[in-house]
């Protein structure tokens, strides 16, 4: 088995889902995957290639640049007219009818004569797919969006990404001062995979009904005896939002394993399913969830259904930050250079920042994209542990070794 197809199966049955998008959701129900035309060729063919040769000239000025970015210096131009030449830049990107939209008709408004190929997936499927395409000589990718759990277990260990830096041309992009941080987030020493969209996860939930934000200054307010048996926990066996909170539990130097143990004697109601989660507290029979999907928690919230979050900037802990399917990396010998460059640079520009966080709930990286789409609790704070790098990657193991120790075998 090639290194891509494991990795690629470590992250299907392992991901936390903060790197996959199980901790947070778009905002509209997720579709099957889908093109941004009816018909897709494979980026790179032959047919492709001539319908990119054969289209008109655009009538837009070849310096285009994404609304709101700082004056294009001269290799920009010459980048977006070649890429012109090229006609179409194949990207990868998480599933959902809102995602596809987001992340192709801007772009295709901004740059006309640049066909944006577009397949969607929720992560696991990406490495599969592009080992076995390499495998038979096809390199059919320029772009891939995804969550970090695939980048960091399969893509850059298999050598798929190139290194970030050398594609970046917008001032405004290369400035460090325009990121949370001071500095662009790369997740590995070749700065292949950047961070787009790190924020706040909720992690504690409760039916305000039954029990108050005020009961719980520390998670170690959840070892009271009087919440044992009255918790609902997503289960930490399986990929999604209670395996990231325990990653969280794991790497906090307050917390640990041992609190996890402890944990484990309060009598908790292990859930597999997200909604049921949510239900159970919203209609009583339980006070307490821990480790929830809180994009699900807060879309009931607004219906009227009595849970809520606990905001973690209350809990002595905090909670972990997570970038979702907020990850982007170049693809190495990619069909379309030139536009893979225009495309990258017009991702991280403001405008489409801002575009792609209020659609998914998002924050963005950029410190001048608006954050008024997100509850306060949701942008990040400074110092708050990370569930979704490449230490949180290495713990994994010891995570679910201390859940089964903790819960039993799933």
């Amino acid at each position: 088995m090639s290194a891509l197809a494991r990795a690629g199966t470590l992250a299907l049955l392992a991901a936390v889902a903060a790197g996959c998008g199980g901790t947070s959701a778009p905002a509209s129900s997720a579709a099957a995957p889908t093109s941004s035309s009816p018909a897709v060729k494979p980026a790179g063919s032959a047919a492709a290639s001539g319908a990119a040769s054969a289209k008109p000239a655009s009538s837009a000025s070849a310096s285009a640049k994404p609304a709101g970015s700082a004056a294009a210096p001269a290799d920009w131009q010459q980048t977006v007219e070649a890429a012109k030449k090229e006609g179409t830049v194949a990207v990868f990107g998480p599933d959902g009818n809102d995602m596809r939209d987001v992340l192709t008709q801007p772009f295709e408004r901004e740059f006309p004569g640049i066909k944006v190929e577009f397949v969607g997936d929720p992560g696991p499927g990406i490495p599969p797919r592009i080992n076995a395409e390499r495998g038979a000589g096809k390199f059919l990718w320029d772009v891939i969006v995804t969550g970090t759990s695939t980048g960091l277990t399969a893509l850059v260990p298999a050598k798929v990404l190139d290194p970030l830096e050398p594609a970046l041309i917008l001032p405004d992009v290369k400035d460090p001062n325009t990121w949370r941080g001071g500095a662009m987030e790369f997740l590995d020493p070749n700065k292949s995979l950047l961070v787009m969209t790190p924020f706040q996860r909720g992690t504690l939930f409760i039916n305000p009904k039954l029990a108050k934000a005020e009961d719980f200054k520390s998670y170690r307010d959840l070892l009271d005896a009087k919440w044992k048996g009255k918790i609902v926990l997503d289960d930490p066996r399986k990929s999604g939002p209670g395996q990231a909170t325990f990653t969280f539990f794991y790497l906090h130097p307050e917390l640990g394993p041992n609190f996890i143990k402890q944990l484990g004697q309060q009598q908790m109601t292990v859930i597999k399913d997200f909604s049921q989660e949510v239900d159970m507290v919203g209609q009583g029979r339980m006070p307490v969830l821990l480790g929830g999907a809180d994009f699900i928690v807060v879309a009931r919230s607004r219906q009227g259904v009595p849970i809520e979050v606990v905001d973690p900037r209350g809990i002595k802990e905090g909670s972990d930050v997570s970038p979702a399917n907020g990850s982007v990396g170049i693809v190495n010998n990619r069909p379309h250079p030139n536009a893979a460059k225009v495309y990258l640079n017009w991702l991280l520009s403001k405008e489409e920042q801002t575009a792609f966080a209020k659609v998914n709930g998002y924050v963005s990286a950029r410190l001048d994209v608006p954050t008024d789409h997100v509850p306060a609790w949701r942008v990040p704070q400074p110092g708050a542990i990370k569930s979704y790098d490449a230490n949180a990657i290495a713990v994994r193991e010891k995570v679910l070794a201390a859940a089964e120790e903790a819960l039993g075998k799933s």
